[in-house]
Formats: structure tokens, sequence, C-alpha cells
């Protein structure tokens, strides 16, 4: 990991795993853009879950999702390194999913987000919002 990834982590001033810096890291650069709704869902007490960590958020349209996109993709490589492994819908940019294996970003329009309801299929994690 890069050296700044471990800054991060001890500004924290809790003991906080790797995969919980990485999703609030994700969480700052959709903050840094704007982002509205901006949700840490914590899915490591769920045995089925394909994730550690869902890190959802809303933007306005798909110009503004592509935007967050972008903020979360630099925030992460600069303080750690890391590419995601996979990045589906930029294309659209309706409903934009970055896979980092410990985490997964949903960057999602309002309406798609209301109509997916992420938050309510995996109700059994831990749900923190974050103030912006």
């Amino acid at each position: 990991m890069h050296p700044y990834f471990y800054q991060i982590m001890a500004k924290t001033k809790t003991n906080i795993s790797e995969s919980e810096a990485l999703a609030k890291l994700a969480a700052i650069g959709m903050d840094s853009k704007k982002a509205t709704d901006i949700v840490l869902l914590d899915l490591r007490g769920i045995e089925s879950a394909p994730t550690n960590f869902f890190v959802i958020c809303s933007g306005n349209v798909p110009s503004h999702v592509s935007a967050i996109s972008d903020g979360v993709f630099e925030t992460i490589k600069k303080a750690t390194g890391l590419n995601p492994l996979r990045v589906e819908g930029y294309d659209n940019a309706e409903w934009i999913l970055m896979d980092y294996f410990d985490i997964v970003v949903h960057i999602f329009l309002k309406d798609k987000r209301q109509h997916y309801r992420l938050e309510e299929l995996w109700a059994d994690g831990i749900e923190s919002k974050i103030d912006n």
C-alpha cells in the first residue's frame, strides 16, 4: 500500500481494517465530487456477502455520476496505488460499479438507486451515513 494510505488510517484515531479505510477513501472521493446520500454498508457480518463493504451514493445526471466515479478512482489511486479490478456502467453512467475486491462502489442516478434499493436488499449490513 501507498504510505499515504497508512497516514489516513493513522488519522482516524481508531483501529480500523484496511477494507474499512478503503471504503472511507471511496466516500472521500465521492464527497469531493459533491455526491449525495453517501452510505457505507458494512457486510462483514454476512456470510454470503460478496465483499466487505458497499459504498453507495447518488449523482444528479450521468455526467455527475461519471465525475463521482473519477473522484473515487483518483482518491483511491493516490492513497493506495490500487486500480479497480473492474468498472461497469461507465459508458451510460446510470449505475457505475467499481470493484476493489474488499469494497464495491455503487454510484447511481437517483431514480436508479430508488429502483434497485441495495440498502434494503442488504439490510442485514451495518449502515453508516456520511454527512456532506
